[in-house]
């Protein structure tokens, strides 16, 4: 499994889609925000065909992620509210205020960050 941190690193050094996002990301921000701007970094550099899920985002600013996690989802579903991302399971496209458990994936939208 690729490591979403050196991968942020990789986004953020290239400039490309996603890399102000990366930049906050691998800040000092407070952890929603960088959270939040993991999943638009990760999700935008990737591009709508490909996914990342919210374990990525939560893997690439802490090393003990696991409690992060819940909060990823739900950004992810706030995001997904806005239009930035859509989320999918199993192929299936999620309602972000819909009831859903199990793992997820994050598509980028094609807006901007």
């Amino acid at each position: 499994m690729a490591d979403p941190r050196r991968e942020l690193e990789r986004i953020r050094d290239g400039g490309g889609p996603g890399a102000d996002q990366a930049r906050i990301a691998l800040s000092t921000e407070a952890p929603p925000d960088r959270l939040r701007a993991a999943i638009l970094a990760l999700a935008s550099a990737r591009g709508a065909e490909s996914s990342t899920c919210p374990s990525d985002a939560a893997r690439a600013v802490a090393e003990d992620w696991r409690p992060l996690l819940p909060q990823a989802r739900e950004l992810a579903r706030e995001l997904a509210r806005t239009g930035r991302v859509r989320l999918t399971q199993r192929g299936r496209l999620l309602d972000p205020d819909g009831e859903w458990r199990g793992p997820i994936r994050i598509q980028w939208r094609g807006k901007d960050s």
